[in-house]
């Protein structure tokens, strides 16, 4: 019991965190796109800036969208939107029930971050602290969720077994 509520503690603690960074990404692309000589606080040189992420072409339905649904498609949201959305889910599906949708929605989060860091160091040669932060959230999430699937489906079948075996 000590363990699972551990778990459930540092799921808390990492999504507060992913919370916390995709909305900081959300209000630091709107504030660039209001006013282009914005700088955020992530913004360090020229080759380490969050906002030149943000408000590229990747930023927004993760550089897909746009070419497949057009660039006033309701899915081309910025990919902080995203985020948000990604991190309330992994906050509030917190039952037993919700653990197989926990590590699939954790397995989707790693691909979109994977391409995304793909992006992020090859295309935009770039680094994005806040980007690099929420991709190593998201693995430490992945790894929290299966460990918590596997915890479930063995207490399941323990319970299963008959008395007496």
């Amino acid at each position: 019991r000590g363990s699972q509520w551990a778990g459930r503690a540092l799921r808390l603690v990492l999504c507060a965190l992913g919370l916390a960074l995709s909305v900081y990404a959300l209000h630091v692309e709107s504030s660039r796109e209001r006013d282009p000589g914005y700088r955020a606080m992530c913004d360090l040189s020229p080759s380490v800036s969050c906002s030149k992420v943000f408000t590229s072409r990747w930023g927004r339905g993760f550089g897909l969208v746009e070419d497949l649904l057009g660039k006033h498609s309701v899915f081309n949201q910025p990919n902080s939107l995203f985020g948000i959305v990604f991190y309330i889910l992994q906050t509030l599906l917190g039952n037993t029930l919700a653990a197989v949708t926990l590590v699939g929605t954790s397995v989707v989060s790693i691909a979109g971050s994977l391409y995304l860091a793909y992006i992020l160091f090859f295309v935009l040669h770039d680094f994005c602290l806040v980007c690099v932060t929420t991709y190593l959230l998201n693995g430490a999430l992945l790894l929290l969720n299966y460990k918590r699937l596997v915890c479930l489906s063995g207490s399941g079948q323990r319970r299963a077994k008959p008395k007496g075996q």
